[in-house]
């Protein structure tokens, strides 16, 4: 039986994170639940500049981290970039499929690199539980399958993807999946919240990984409770705490999405494997 290897890239830079604690525990349980033998690497790419070689791992899920989400000249950028590359060349060209979700700053990066539109700097960082619409072809896809429209998910970040470059978008075959709240009174544009780049590679800018003790933890910096009480005010905050551990918002998103993405690589592996027995 062929074993199914999972590559987490940690992209935190050193910094304490519970997003790559949550990512962790889900390739975890999924591994337990998995009849087949199922292998778990990290690699820390910041901070230690390690990468993994694609050949070497099947599937592949890169977190979230802090900072500018542009070159500032770091090796482990280059390095990234070809990455990104590889992934979607090999799935080209190759009949053995390789599988990669992108979280937050690791879909900034590449939607950057991919110039896919507008990577900007909010006006204020936003930290909370908020809404994500799916778009039409949104409405279709499987991983979000039994989500409600809108979903609820954690979002954390100083950035935005903004003003899609959508000739960019149909030249590569890629399609945005989720955007952020539509607000009419305020003029601001709507952020892109999640990209099908490619039958094998997802992205969110949203945090599918998170589970409600995260964000507890989380809301105990204050940077972060301030954030999401500036962005959606007291009030908001005080639901979002009552509301936190509804089995209909965040516990649904984490539930779903990447237990999904997962099921789904390991499904194709497998028959992959089948047919060229």
């Amino acid at each position: 039986m062929k074993d199914i290897r999972i590559a987490l890239l940690d992209m935190n830079n050193n910094h304490v994170n519970q997003g790559f604690r949550n990512i962790k525990e889900i390739s975890e349980a999924f591994q337990q639940n998995s009849e087949e033998n199922v292998i778990i690497k990290t690699f820390d790419v910041r901070f230690k500049d390690e990468m993994p070689e694609i050949g070497d791992f099947d599937i592949f899920i890169s977190s979230g981290g802090p900072g500018t989400p542009h070159r500032e000249g770091f090796e482990w950028e280059n390095r990234f970039a070809n990455f990104l590359d590889s992934v979607f060349e090999h799935n080209k060209y190759s009949e053995d499929k390789k599988y990669l979700f992108l979280i937050c700053h690791s879909f900034q990066l590449a939607s950057i690199h991919w110039n896919l539109g507008n990577i900007c700097k909010r006006k204020s960082y936003s930290f909370g539980v908020m809404p994500v619409h799916k778009t039409e072809e949104g409405k279709s896809e499987f991983l979000f399958k039994n989500l409600q429209d809108p979903f609820y998910a954690v979002d954390s970040r100083a950035y935005q993807f903004i003003e899609p470059d959508h000739d960019r978008f149909e030249e590569l075959g890629m399609t945005i999946m989720a955007i952020e709240k539509f607000r009419p009174h305020i003029n601001l544009e709507r952020a892109v919240m999640a990209v099908r780049f490619s039958d094998e590679i997802f992205g969110t800018q949203f945090h599918p990984e998170a589970s409600p003790e995260a964000l507890i933890e989380n809301l105990k910096d204050d940077k972060n409770k301030e954030a999401m009480i500036q962005n959606f005010g007291m009030e908001k905050y005080l639901e979002t705490m009552d509301r936190i551990d509804d089995e209909d918002k965040i516990i649904l998103t984490r539930n779903q999405i990447l237990p999904r993405f997962l099921q789904f690589a390991k499904k194709n592996i497998l028959q992959e494997a089948e047919s060229l027995a």
